[in-house]
């Protein structure tokens, strides 16, 4: 299913003319470093000499997990993610107080939330009442997966058709800490120790816990090779109707900034049947939550922010908005030498020669 989509493949001829139009501005050449770099990557992925960052929007999608409510990998129960969907929907949630003072056009998405969240803020695209408990059974059945892709799509396009040019996404679920960690031990290898965080608050005791029951869990399943297979297993609806929606985005030319660890590992799944995807994300802020930086590390990227967040929400997106609005401003708004009637260092010394 991730497979299906249609990326579009980056122009490099743009490459140049971006980069020359960045050596222009009133500036020592490179001297605004990865600012500029930020710049030619947007202009790339909208395949424009103009980039625009128009309505930028960052959805919150939420669901249950039913490893959570069967095994207790977690410290709180699982009717706390019922309880932050009010919280975001009432306006208190730290996302509400960051979208609020930076821009962003939020929305938050039931994807599958064991308490129904009749709340008017909250889109209801629930595709079930949170996944079903990985150690005995797939989280999801395979229609379950392919449609939770199909909402995620599906939101992405309307939101492009209201004028979207940037899209984020944040998480709530309860327990898909431990969804992360086993797709991050299927994908990278890893043993679970080393990729296993401690979620919303796991004291050592609670962590070996976890570690013991995500042990009996991939005992269950065995070796899954198929990445889509990993995600139909292990991830929880809120995380797959992302990725749905990064894949839209990306088919669409719009930049997408990734959050932490949660959905950067379940977009990592998808990169690795979609290497194209890869082009159009920016990895918004390194999360302290153990994993990101094994995950990080095996694409080769440097996050624009690392601020020791591990919160979720979208929180580490939401921040990286300046940066890309001021990469945008610098490529579009930026005087060059010749319009600002600045002599260039090589016009200076040819001047000095004659």
């Amino acid at each position: 299913m991730i497979g299906s989509w249609q990326l579009p493949a980056l122009d490099h001829r743009l490459q140049l003319s971006l980069q020359a139009a960045l050596d222009a501005k009133t500036k020592p050449l490179g001297s605004l470093g990865r600012l500029e770099e930020l710049a030619l990557r947007l202009g790339l992925i909208q395949g424009s000499s103009r980039p625009q960052i128009d309505r930028p929007t960052l959805i919150v999608f939420a669901g249950d997990h039913g490893l959570c409510a069967e095994a207790g990998v977690s410290p709180y129960p699982q009717a706390v993610t019922q309880a932050m969907v009010r919280n975001f929907a009432s306006g208190g949630a730290a996302i509400n107080v960051l979208a609020r003072q930076l821009g962003w056009q939020l929305q938050i998405v039931d994807s599958g939330v064991a308490e129904v969240c009749p709340f008017p803020e909250v889109e209801d695209l629930a595709i079930a009442r949170s996944t079903k408990s990985c150690l005995r059974t797939a989280a999801m059945t395979v229609p379950q997966y392919h449609e939770a892709l199909s909402r995620g799509a599906h939101l992405m396009r309307k939101h492009f058709d209201q004028g979207t040019r940037l899209l984020a996404c944040g998480d709530m679920g309860i327990g898909n800490s431990s969804a992360a960690a086993l797709i991050l031990h299927e994908l990278l290898g890893m043993p679970l120790e080393t990729v296993i965080s401690r979620g919303a608050g796991c004291d050592d005791l609670q962590l070996t816990k976890k570690l013991h029951i995500l042990e009996k869990v991939v005992a269950q399943h065995g070796t899954l090779s198929d990445p889509e297979l990993v995600l139909q297993h292990y991830a929880g609806f809120e995380m797959v109707m992302a990725v749905g929606a990064m894949l839209e985005a990306a088919r669409l030319r719009v930049p997408v900034l990734v959050d932490g660890l949660i959905l950067s590992s379940a977009v990592y799944a998808a990169i690795k049947v979609q290497p194209r995807l890869a082009d159009f994300l920016i990895f918004a802020h390194r999360s302290s939550a153990t994993g990101h930086d094994a995950l990080l590390a095996d694409l080769g990227v440097t996050p624009l922010l690392d601020l020791g967040m591990r919160l979720g929400e979208g929180t580490g997106a939401a921040l990286a908005l300046p940066i890309v609005q001021s990469a945008v401003a610098i490529l579009n708004e930026m005087a060059t030498f010749a319009s600002a009637d600045v002599p260039t260092a090589h016009e200076m010394t040819d001047a000095v020669l004659l």
